[in-house]
């Protein structure tokens, strides 16, 4: 876990397991690393990244307020595999969110991830380990035959039983994207 935090902090990107699929992530504040990310996995940056969390006071500063309704909605579905669409606040990097008005951020429920943030002490990117256009990894192996070495780190773990991404859904019209 050390290392992976150092990792994180020197602006690397590292691989780790998540709820249902591999996951690369980087530091959500430097843009070398998310340039880097970007780069290692040929994604477009107009498309964004998720930012997952260890806990909802992690996400709160990346968010503007929000309505005490809304704050519901998101209590009852974190911890857990929810990402919601939130009116990002000025902390979070244009890359993160890509060219649109939202920021997706999630709380996750994996053990192994909430440590991970715990020790970093704020949310990281988490994009599905995989070149764009492939299936995600389901595996430290198919991280390593993906990335090769351009990986600065990966993080054992098993993945969390989860057997499809998480949804993806828009805080302020509650509109389903990915279910």
């Amino acid at each position: 876990m050390e290392q992976a935090v150092h990792t994180l902090q020197q602006g690397g990107v590292i691989a780790y397991p998540t709820e249902a699929v591999w996951g690369v992530g980087c530091d959500p504040a430097n843009t070398q690393a998310l340039e880097k990310l970007m780069a290692l996995k040929a994604r477009d940056p107009n498309k964004g990244v998720i930012l997952i969390a260890a806990s909802t006071d992690q996400v709160l500063p990346l968010m503007t307020e929000i309505t005490p309704e809304q704050q519901g909605r998101l209590d009852e579905t974190w911890p857990g595999p929810n990402t919601w669409l939130v009116p990002p606040s000025g902390r979070v990097h244009s890359l993160v969110k890509g060219q649109h008005p939202l920021v997706a951020v999630r709380v996750t429920a994996h053990p192994l991830v909430q440590a991970l943030c715990q020790a970093f002490g704020g949310a990281i990117v988490s994009t599905s380990a995989n070149l764009a256009g492939e299936a995600p990894a389901m595996s430290a192996q198919q991280v390593t035959d993906y990335f090769g070495e351009q990986l600065d780190f990966i993080l054992p773990g098993e993945l969390g039983g989860a057997d499809n991404p998480s949804t993806i859904r828009n805080l302020l019209t509650g509109e389903t994207l990915r279910p």
